[in-house]
């Protein structure tokens, strides 16, 4: 399996940049961390220790 890299965030919106050349570029904005690790698991039959992240407030009980 390979290595997988990302960002864990939450989507703000949308704006654009402009290059050397004043064409606009379309970005998405993005709120990243900080990151907590919510779960830890033990090796599985891949050999992987897998684990949960967690980004955002955490839910309030209803």
């Amino acid at each position: 399996m390979p290595n997988t890299n990302g960002i864990l965030g939450r989507k703000v919106g949308m704006t654009r940049v402009y290059n050397e050349m004043g064409r606009s570029i379309s970005v998405t904005v993005i709120e990243a961390g900080p990151c907590k690790v919510l779960q830890k698991k033990t090796v599985g039959k891949e050999a992987i220790t897998p684990s949960k992240s967690g980004f955002w407030r955490k839910k309030s009980p209803d």
